[in-house]
């Protein structure tokens, strides 16, 4: 489990999700097996690596605001501890706290170096939309015409120019690669009616996922803003008080809270900032019910070209909230702004 994912989960301990039960895994028609097998490898190999650098991507920027709290925790401990006075046995040993705090902020230099110099986000970023793209090919298939435009991408055969998303180059190739071996597979297969209630059964448990896993992210996301959002609220809630003791007693101890917990408050709110979890709860909150309505359409259509065309718009849907995700998250680096 990535670092990122550790901290969310003892945030979130005690937190009901209310997640609803998890629709059955898609099955798709028996023409289209093949295709989705000749694709597997490449999309497995993007995800493989959109998971990798999507989990050093968060799970720094996580650490980088974390490890800032406790850097002041290591500069004002000692004081607390009263080992600045030379009379205390431990005296001599509070250049370690010095040495600790220096450790901890060249681990933040560190991680924000290396991120940038390996593109931690970029590489995401890049492999997740690839992925993403190389995981619908299949779906897309049926609705492409093989016999015009040989050789381009299927998206843009099949939907408006500018929703084919960016990383073509290598969702291009994949799709010269496997258009022989698609244009044998759907040879015919639109006048074949079994072929036809399978596809379409087969994009509705597509949709059905997709709107079970945004219905998932919007849960999370409001439970964690609602989590850190309390646990700031207590921190400078103490914060406050401690201020306020402080005034009639003085202590060090006062002091550790009045520094550390504001630190640690400002370091879980920027950690939550850079997440964008608000803006990702609300899009997967609007998206469960467009997904919905996605779904009565494929339902509902009468004829061919309507239910052609509600497939397609669905599927440009999937792909434009992937592209606002991208937009969404792309302006952020390690650090804020």
């Amino acid at each position: 489990m990535a670092l990122h994912q550790v901290i969310q989960r003892l945030l979130l301990l005690g937190v009901q999700l209310n997640t609803p039960p998890a629709p059955p895994g898609p099955r798709p028609p028996q023409r289209l097996v093949p295709l989705i097998a000749a694709i597997a490898p490449a999309h497995d190999a993007f995800d493989e690596r959109a998971i990798y650098f999507g989990h050093r991507y968060r799970s720094g920027y996580w650490a980088i605001y974390m490890l800032s709290a406790v850097a002041v925790l290591f500069a004002v401990l000692p004081l607390a501890l009263g080992w600045d006075d030379a009379r205390h046995l431990l005296h001599p040993f509070i250049g370690l706290w010095a040495v600790g705090e220096v450790a901890v902020i060249g681990t933040v230099v560190g991680i924000y170096w290396q991120g940038h110099r390996s593109d931690w986000q970029g590489q995401w970023l890049r492999a997740r939309m690839t992925a993403e793209l190389t995981w619908y090919l299949p779906l897309v298939a049926p609705l492409v015409d093989f016999t015009k435009h040989a050789g381009e991408n299927w998206y843009a055969r099949v939907l408006d120019p500018g929703q084919q998303l960016s990383g073509g180059d290598d969702v291009a190739a994949l799709c010269a690669r496997n258009e022989p071996l698609a244009r044998r597979l759907l040879e015919h297969a639109l006048t074949d009616h079994e072929f036809i209630g399978s596809y379409v059964r087969w994009t509705i448990e597509v949709l059905e996922g997709q709107k079970h896993y945004h219905h998932r992210v919007a849960n999370r996301q409001h439970a964690l803003l609602h989590r850190v959002h309390l646990v700031n609220n207590w921190l400078f809630g103490l914060t406050g008080v401690g201020a306020l003791i402080h005034l009639l007693v003085h202590t060090l101890w006062l002091s550790l809270i009045t520094t550390f917990f504001p630190a640690l408050g400002a370091g879980l709110h920027g950690a939550l900032a850079q997440s964008e979890a608000y803006r990702l709860g609300t899009t997967s909150e609007r998206l469960v019910g467009d997904l919905q309505g996605a779904i009565d359409k494929i339902r509902a259509a009468s004829d061919a070209n309507t239910l052609k065309a509600s497939i397609e718009a669905a599927i440009a849907l999937i792909l434009e909230e992937h592209q606002d995700w991208h937009m969404l998250v792309r302006p952020h680096r390690l650090p804020l702004g």
